[in-house]
């Protein structure tokens, strides 16, 4: 089987590369490297294991000859604008990518004759500010964004139903928590994980925005990809919170990373952000039922593999840039 996975050279996405080279799939990458890297699929690519890579925007028109040529069975759809504070500063912009690149995706899958296109959405951004009454969020849940981002994320979703009804194009959204691991940055839902890993290796004080009581559901990166690989044949038709359904508040997160990095540096306590959302965490129940899916890694394992990651010396000299860290997320 041949698949295709965009924005392949991101965090999540080469990742999600190594796990189909090793259920030994062919895999086409596509990405601009306008955020992912090279060096996130050395590995893959010295194993030279049916791995491809096209170095390509979504939004160009050449993304429709490629599939055309490649004709993969099943669409990985992870390329995207990824700053929600961007996409509120710029609008047009995180349209253009996340609503216009994600239809040329879907439209090129369709043409190809794709059985199925695996979308990466956005949990954190999708549901909007909830009560922590109606926490963890389940899919019913009204979908409320409150930034371009998330609002692209939902129109994406509703472009793949309609897909599946007119065209027969299957689908499955994974509506993601906060993920992180090894080979993130700071600028995802999880990239406050990378940004306290970094700095707590590197003896730099870290910020933490608010009173530090704000929950969040942080969920590996190992974890997300096994649902992933289990959506290509499961959870058609079907939004999926890929998520462990608990919350941790960021003080908690710091505490736990620095007893795991051996370090007694206190974070700094600054004023909180403007939108930040006070608790958030998705319930993964129906992932269960339909993907046979449970996240498996225990937090303390996970920073340790992020800790442990820094230390082989691999990246870790980003900024923290505050108006791309999305506000909705970390």
């Amino acid at each position: 089987m041949r698949v295709l996975v965009t924005g392949g050279a991101g965090f999540i996405g080469s990742n999600l590369v190594d796990r189909l080279l090793a259920e030994g799939l062919e895999v086409d990458v596509v990405d601009d490297l306008s955020t992912g890297s090279l060096a996130n699929l050395a590995e893959a690519r010295s194993l030279d294991a049916g791995l491809k890579f096209y170095q390509l925007d979504v939004c160009s028109q050449e993304i429709f000859e490629l599939l055309k040529i490649r004709r993969p069975e099943v669409v990985y759809h992870l390329a995207a604008q990824i700053s929600v504070t961007k996409s509120v500063r710029e609008p047009l912009l995180d349209a253009k990518v996340n609503v216009f690149g994600s239809l040329q995706v879907i439209e090129a899958a369709r043409l190809a004759g794709a059985r199925k296109v695996v979308f990466a959405a956005s949990g954190g951004s999708l549901y909007g500010d909830v009560t922590p009454e109606e926490l963890p969020i389940a899919e019913i849940h009204q979908h409320d964004p409150r930034s371009p981002y998330g609002l692209a994320k939902k129109v994406v979703g509703e472009y793949l139903a309609l897909y599946r009804s007119l065209y027969g194009l299957e689908f499955t959204a994974l509506a993601l928590s906060n993920v992180y691991g090894p080979r993130q940055d700071p600028y995802g839902e999880g990239g406050v994980v990378a940004i306290f890993a970094n700095n707590l290796l590197k003896g730099k004080q870290s910020f933490i925005y608010g009173d530090g009581q704000q929950t969040r559901d942080f969920v590996f990166v190992d974890d997300v990809v096994d649902a992933f690989a289990r959506a290509r044949v499961k959870g058609s038709g079907l939004l999926l919170n890929i998520a462990t359904g608990k919350q941790i508040t960021v003080t908690d997160l710091y505490e736990t990373m620095a007893k795991a990095a051996g370090s007694d540096l206190q974070p700094v306590y600054a004023p909180s952000r403007e939108g930040e959302v006070l608790a958030s965490a998705l319930d993964p129940a129906r992932a269960a039922i339909h993907l046979g899916w449970k996240p498996w890694t225990k937090l303390d394992q996970g920073v340790r593999a992020v800790l442990d990651y820094f230390q082989a010396g691999h990246r870790s000299d980003f900024l923290e840039p505050q108006d791309l860290i999305k506000k909705d997320g970390n």
